[in-house]
């Protein structure tokens, strides 16, 4: 059903997908935005700007046409940041064909209108089916063949078990779900949460602080998914606590290493080194919507305004430590 897969963004983590989905079995179209990049990665066979040394097989084809890339998936990942959606949507919408299905492979909210990444493809894009895929995964272990889960939410159940199967090869398991909000909300609290843990790392304030503070962020990130009826299970799974059980704890996540920079005493400006970390975008419009519903959520208000230089480190810290006392 879904033999052929077109890629849109040609970063670490789009190249990984494409020789994930290669892994399966499946004819893969690559798309890059730069077309000297495309030259390169097609004569080469590598991404040596992105993923140095990962030999990429004949059976994927790196292009610069947008067309030509949608023209040849009947499935199409959009692994751009979530920042960057609306514009890469509004682009495919005029060059893409009905009905073909859109997995988008970001984790975020658009920061200027609160939405989430399935409700941008929507908008953006007549009779597209948006699918969510999301899970603890890194860039470099997916693109070197090593063990990886992950899952893909799509409205329709048997939509979702197809593009799984298509997807999933003896090294990228990919379980599905219909539960598509509960999927990208966890994918984009646990940014936000994933920098607060790499603060108290950097920080050295112990392992003890940081389990406490991840244990206390998930809760709130269940209380914020589940004012929007995302399915419990949905935030026990690979969405919620899988990939924050994985971002929360390693520097490379670039989240961790965002919020590492920070408790060691760097500015926002420096933290990160230039990389992206998008639970630095998620971080304010998060807190908003979740006061909106009145879901408390102290946690990413302190990230918030640490990154809104409303409050120090020192500052959040104490906040968080003299909160009432309640029953967990």
């Amino acid at each position: 059903m879904f033999d052929a897969i077109s890629v849109i963004g040609s970063g670490a983590w789009g190249t990984a997908l494409a020789l994930a989905a290669a892994r399966a079995g499946r004819k893969v179209t690559l798309w890059s935005r730069d077309a000297d990049q495309a030259e390169e990665m097609q004569a080469t066979r590598e991404n040596n700007r992105r993923l140095p040394g990962v030999v990429l097989p004949d059976t994927i084809r790196i292009t610069a046409s947008l067309k030509d890339a949608t023209d040849a998936g009947r499935a199409i990942l959009l692994v751009v940041p979530a920042q960057a959606l609306r514009e890469m949507t509004l682009a495919l919408s005029l060059v893409m064909k009905r009905g073909i299905p859109l997995i988008v492979c970001a984790k975020g909210i658009d920061r200027q209108s609160g939405e989430f990444m399935s409700e941008i493809v929507t908008d953006s894009i007549q009779g597209v089916m948006p699918a969510i895929l999301s899970g603890p995964s890194f860039a470099q272990d997916v693109a070197r063949g090593l063990p990886t889960a992950v899952v893909l939410a799509a409205p329709l159940g048997e939509i979702a078990e197809a593009l799984a199967k298509a997807l999933s090869s003896s090294s990228f398991r990919v379980y599905h779900s219909s539960d598509v909000r509960g999927v990208e909300i966890g994918g984009a609290a646990k940014n936000v949460l994933a920098i607060a843990a790499g603060i108290v790392e950097g920080r050295g304030l112990g392992e003890s602080a940081r389990a406490a503070l991840v244990t206390r962020g998930f809760a709130e990130l269940r209380r914020f998914a589940e004012s929007y009826n995302a399915k419990p299970e949905t935030l026990m799974g690979l969405a919620g606590l899988g990939d924050l059980v994985l971002t929360a704890g390693s520097l490379k996540s670039r989240n961790f290493a965002f919020g590492h920079d920070l408790g060691r005493g760097l500015s926002v400006s420096q933290a990160g080194g230039g990389r992206l970390a998008e639970g630095v975008y998620t971080a304010r419009v998060l807190n908003e919507m979740a006061r909106a519903r009145g879901v408390e959520m102290p946690v990413t208000e302190a990230v918030s305004a640490i990154l809104e230089g409303g409050l120090t480190v020192e500052g959040a810290i104490d906040r968080l430590m003299n909160r009432p006392l309640r029953g967990e």
